[in-house]
């Protein structure tokens, strides 16, 4: 090739004239490249040896060595101008290549002319030669050599000229070619180990992906909270689940929620094929050089690292596996369904997963009534929901400025992807939805609220009652997705579960009984003092109303606890214990009208006395009614029915009713007996004695109000419940389905003539005790109470239970923890017609406001009036007392003794425990004031 003919692809350098290239038209100082050369500049480096690199398109190839010691070789440029600027020695001249414009701008040495390199080679100057590789553009440019004059130790031979040391020149540098040699050998290797990567790499993922068994979203399902509602199916009163997430299908998320969410984590969603190749890469490179883990994954690829648990470890591993995963979901499903799985599982903060709960959380509103804007808001906190230490994340509460910005991000983003402004879409919005927008609450994330609550104790009934209903198991055997394990239920099953529970109802109970709430009756009284409310539908066994405690994690004073296989929960019921017996009276044959002692005395065989309330000789003496002595509480007649009918006869009458455990009282702790699985007759009169006519041994409240209940029912009894209905939803369709609700199924345990006889005692007391309800209303109730301990006067238990057709209901107050002399503040002691029955008389006013007033049946006076041991009546009318003008009224003051409200009886678990027992009931008090007022 001939170097010298300007025509050839290697010319010759020229020196420029005073303004440019001479005999060029635009004077700039450069060669305008011939037609058809290459467009692509190679930049050089001024100092330093030349080096064989590579630019790509645009790029500069640098040349680390030019003129001041051999020549300087530039290696292929791409497309684009690749400028490679060359350094000559002093007195040098700049040379620039026309064809293939690869151009090598030299600096010339002080005073020398500006040398300008053309097609060709030129020598400008006498020393050194600068070798310029060819600039390609879709092939190899031609090559311009300059010759740079003026090299220090110039000529032909020396170090810069043509036969030197360096690169460019004719000479031969050993260290140079040594040094060239080892990068070669260095390249190839990096290449052969890139090489190496990327077919195991690629083998892998064919391994894995042909071989591994992908469990898909059908087959696996992300802990869903369970929802449990009021009565209505509408009021959630609480949440239950390790994660708070209820899943909604696709046909229930807007358009524009979900193209809130791909403008935010993947505009590109819609149009790839579920996997970020780059991503992949990139995570590749960092694990093998320890930088750090990159994310930036698809939509579909976060879904699979939030879905599987065996993809949560941020590794090159973990990216193959996840794009696999994403591979396969994308060419099993369609977008919107990848889109329904991904916004299930997605974590929102606030303890917020899945768009469901986000939109109850932050709007507190479904994510069908979502706005574009709260969309967007949702949408922008996915990236970042919570604070990290590098960075506030994008919750609007925690981070205004930055949530804002993100917000704009993914309007900005819908707007560009056509789906906001466009036609048939909606208009973009133009302000921060900070109306709609919720605080943070203050109790915490969203998940498991309820629990500290008095609707804690709700939540324990219903988890019991999916066990009962057969809606869960105990045996890992039998899980099935209908059945789940027991203890993962309520906490992983997504159910929702519509309770018994009215919330009007249960508002009234603890505005009557809750001492955090102001103004009720606990409120400002001592700390020791506790009370709890149950009340019950008759009709339907329904719980509408139940308080008994403030956290469902503490202890339950209005039913049962467990504690390492220790059953406890029971009150001493006292007189409100005598419902039962008096019923197991008359169904004995006994009547109202029977007659029976009433003076104390000593049982035989025992050494205690029976006594009523401390007072030996009622007013009745020893020809008390049945009536009369279940009107006054009175002790000694219902120890004598008790002993005459058999105590199993009382307990069976109890269990009847609805009552399931009691407690006895000669043992620490005091021993269950569960009346559902033992006969009565295999527990009186051992462990219950006699005793147990009038209330000593202990009971639950809610168990009393079941047994109340079935008065209120007539005689029929429904096992009182708290679920009304049990729903799974199904992922795929998004329906919920029934799996188990109310069954009402009344049996008539108790005759209704024997109850009807009962009501019509019970409906008198109200007046006597001063607890009448509003408007006329009739109600039946009885008080009762009992001691703190043994041989004192002192009150432990006080209750007050009591009916109308509509609503049973039994009020306890006791002690919190150590039993001490339950008092108010001002010290009078508590009875039953005390603070339990104010309690009562406000809870059932406000219970049943604008409910219609019904009536009881009239009595139809069962049994023989002639069966009772006590003596006939005087023959003439006892005197009358001052201030009582009806001395044949059960509730005149006594001339010689009456009630027991206050307790004092004394009789032992057994006729062979000499150890005293305290008795009692809720006696009469007539002078007791209206509510609120002990």
């Amino acid at each position: 090739m001939n170097y010298g003919d300007p025509s050839s692809s290697r010319g010759r350098a020229q020196s420029p004239g005073p303004n440019g290239d001479p005999g060029s038209p635009h004077g700039n100082g450069w060669s305008s490249a011939p037609e058809g050369g290459a467009s692509a500049r190679a930049s050089v480096p001024p100092r330093g040896s030349a080096s064989d690199g590579r630019a790509s398109a645009g790029g500069a190839a640098s040349v680390p060595r030019s003129g001041a010691a051999g020549s300087a070789s530039v290696g292929r440029a791409g497309a684009g101008r690749a400028s490679v600027p060359v350094s000559p020695a002093p007195g040098g001249a700049s040379g620039r290549a026309g064809a293939g414009r690869a151009s090598v701008p030299v600096s010339p040495a002080p005073g020398g002319p500006a040398g300008r390199a053309s097609v060709g080679s030129a020598a400008v100057g006498s020393a050194g030669r600068a070798g310029v590789g060819s600039a390609a553009v879709g092939g190899r440019a031609a090559v311009a050599r300059a010759g740079v004059p003026g090299m220090a130790g110039g000529g032909p031979g020396g170090p810069g000229g043509p036969n030197g040391p360096g690169r460019g020149g004719r000479g031969k540098d050993p260290a140079a070619a040594a040094r060239a040699k080892k990068r070669r050998r260095i390249n190839i290797l990096i290449a052969g180990f890139a090489v190496f990567i990327m077919l195991a790499g690629i083998g892998v993922v064919g391994f894995t992906y042909y071989s591994t068994n992908v469990i898909l979203p059908e087959d696996t399902t992300p802990p869903l909270a369970s929802t449990i509602y009021a009565g209505d199916g509408k009021q959630i009163i609480a949440k239950v689940g390790a994660e708070n997430r209820t899943f909604v299908a696709i046909k229930d998320i807007p358009q524009w929620v979900q193209d809130a969410v791909a403008a935010a984590e993947d505009r590109n969603f819609y149009r790839h094929s579920g996997v970020d190749y780059k991503g992949i890469g990139r995570a590749a490179w960092n694990n093998l050089t320890g930088g750090d883990k990159q994310g930036a994954s698809t939509i579909t690829q976060q879904y699979a690292r939030n879905a599987y648990d065996n993809l949560k470890q941020d590794t090159y591993a973990r990216k193959v596996k996840e794009a696999i995963l994403a591979s396969k979901l994308n060419d099993k499903y369609d977008k919107p369904t990848i889109m329904q799985h991904y916004l299930n599982v997605i974590y929102f903060g606030r303890g917020a997963y899945g768009i469901e709960a986000a939109a109850q959380t932050y709007f507190g509103k479904p994510t069908k009534n979502l706005t574009v804007a709260e969309a967007a808001v949702l949408a922008a906190l996915i990236k970042q929901p919570e604070p990290s230490a590098t960075h506030k994340g994008y919750d609007p509460a925690i981070n205004q400025a930055a949530a804002l910005d993100r917000w704009n991000y993914v309007i900005g983003g819908m707007i560009t992807e056509g789906w906001l402004d466009a036609p048939g879409k909606p208009a973009h919005p133009t302000e921060y939805p900070t109306k709609t927008l919720k605080k943070p609450s203050a109790k915490g994330v969203g998940v498991d609220f309820g629990v500290n609550t008095p609707y804690g104790n709700v939540i324990n009934y219903v988890a019991q009652e999916m066990r009962e209903k057969n809606l869960c198991t105990d045996n890992d055997a039998e899980v099935t997705d209908d059945k789940p394990l027991c203890s993962q239920a309520l906490s992983k099953g997504g159910y929702r579960i519509t309770t018994t529970i009215d919330t009007k109802v249960q508002r009234a109970a603890l505005e009557a009984a809750q001492r955090a709430t102001k103004g009720s009756e606990l409120d400002g009284q001592p700390k020791n003092l506790m009370a709890a409310v149950v009340s019950i539908d008759p009709k339907t066994g329904g719980v509408r109303a139940y308080y008994g405690g403030d956290n469902g994690t503490g202890t339950d004073y209005a039913g049962k606890n467990y504690d390492n296989g220790i059953v406890s929960g029971g009150h001493s019921p006292g007189s409100s214990f005598k419902i039962y017996t008096l019923a197991a009276a008359l169904k004995a044959g006994k009547s109202l009208e029977s007659r029976w002692k009433g003076k104390a005395f000593t049982p035989e065989g025992t050494k205690f006395k029976v006594s009523n309330a401390g007072f030996d000789d009622p007013s009745c003496h020893n020809s008390c009614t049945l009536e009369v002595s279940t009107l006054k509480s009175l002790n000694v007649p219902f120890y004598y029915v008790t002993q005459e009918i058999g105590p199993d006869k009382v307990v069976e009458m109890a269990r009847n009713a609805g009552v399931t455990m009691m407690w006895q009282t000669d043992t620490d702790p005091a021993k269950p007996h569960d009346l559902t699985k033992e006969d009565p007759k295999d527990l009186a009169p051992s462990p219950f004695f006699h005793v147990v006519g009038y209330g000593q041994y202990p009971i639950t409240v809610l168990d009393h109000a079941n047994g109340v209940a079935t008065f209120a029912n007539g005689g029929k009894y429904i096992k009182a419940h708290f679920v009304k209905l049990v729903e799974k939803q199904e992922q795929q369709t998004g329906r919920w389905r029934k799996l188990g609700g109310e069954q009402v199924k009344p049996v008539q345990r108790i005759d209704e003539d024997i109850v009807r006889d009962v009501t019509s005692v019970l409906e008198k007391y109200p007046a006597a005790v001063n607890r009448r309800l509003a408007d006329g209303r009739k109600a039946a109730e009885k008080t009762g109470t009992w001691e703190q301990k043994p041989g004192t006067t002192e009150n432990g238990d006080a209750w007050m239970i009591g009916y109308t057709p509509q609503l049973a209901t039994a009020v306890w107050v006791g002690n919190v923890k150590n039993r001490l002399p339950i008092k108010t503040k001002g010290g009078a002691k508590i009875s039953g017609a005390g603070m339990p029955g104010a309690i009562f008389q406000r809870f059932m006013n406000d219970a049943l406001k604008s409910k219609d007033k019904l009536d009881f049946p009239e009595a139809a006076h069962v049994g023989d009036p002639e069966s009772g041991n006590g003596e006939a009546p005087p023959p003439t009318a006892p005197p009358v007392p001052p201030g009582c003008p009806d001395p044949m009224n059960p509730f005149c003051p006594p001339v010689n003794g009456g009630g027991n409200d206050n307790g004092g009886n004394t009789g032992p678990t057994n006729p062979f425990d000499p150890r005293p027992r305290g008795g009692g009931g809720g006696g009469i008090l007539p002078t007791t004031p209206p509510r609120q007022t002990y």
